[in-house]
């Protein structure tokens, strides 16, 4: 965890706080950003504790985060630092682009959501347009947005039928584990797959694996 003071910050620069649990991207993202005329890194974490820690004491205008974080992840990060400013800028840059990922963060307050492939002018085109009031949402990203809030959103309990079977388990090995019958089940099984729009279990395992409800 590292931060730069306000005194040596370049005049009228965006001042960026960058989180990543990855060294080497840490440092990547570290030195491109400090290469730019208009931009200055003012804070680095690899932890969504030391994230929040260092909103507080740097007040970025922009911060870059990453989702999968250890001690507090990118998620919980961004609720606990927009809770102290709603109007905090955030721009998430992970490798996941699940329809669960893109909505849930969008939810959380991210102004911002590129995939860690994305170029480094994209990347730093979306900063300058987070700083600016704008959205940055790449349209692969709108359209898995769409999808998600599309499809109609599966109950606890069909989460947990799901879960089950994405381990292998059978209609009488989830009764059994739920405490509900095989009749039940398979209620929930055929709700699954009309607000997952498919026919059988495994392509349910699938749409929910693209979807980031279970990981396969």
């Amino acid at each position: 965890m590292s931060t730069r003071s306000t005194a040596q910050r370049k005049d009228g620069a965006i001042g960026v706080l960058v989180a990543d649990d990855h060294a080497a991207v840490l440092e990547g993202l570290t030195a491109i950003i400090g290469r730019q005329a208009d931009m200055i890194v003012v804070g680095t974490a690899n932890t969504g504790a030391q994230a929040v820690a260092l909103w507080q004491k740097t007040r970025p205008h922009v911060t870059l985060l990453d989702l999968r974080m250890p001690v507090l992840d990118g998620f919980d990060a961004m609720v606990a630092i927009r809770r102290q400013d709603a109007a905090a800028k955030i721009v998430v840059l992970t490798m996941f682009d699940t329809d669960e990922d893109i909505s849930r963060a969008i939810k959380a307050g991210a102004k911002g959501y590129l995939l860690k492939d994305a170029q480094w002018e994209d990347l730093l085109d979306c900063i300058r347009r987070v700083h600016a009031g704008e959205t940055c949402l790449p349209s692969e990203v709108v359209a898995k947005l769409a999808a998600g809030i599309s499809s109609e959103a599966l109950t606890g309990r069909e989460r947990e039928v799901l879960a089950l079977l994405a381990r292998g388990k059978s209609n009488k090995e989830i009764a059994a584990h739920l405490y509900i019958s095989e009749t039940t089940v398979k209620s929930h099984l055929r709700s699954i797959f009309t607000k997952l729009k498919v026919l059988n279990r495994t392509e349910a395992l699938a749409a929910a694996s693209r979807r980031g409800l279970v990981q396969l």
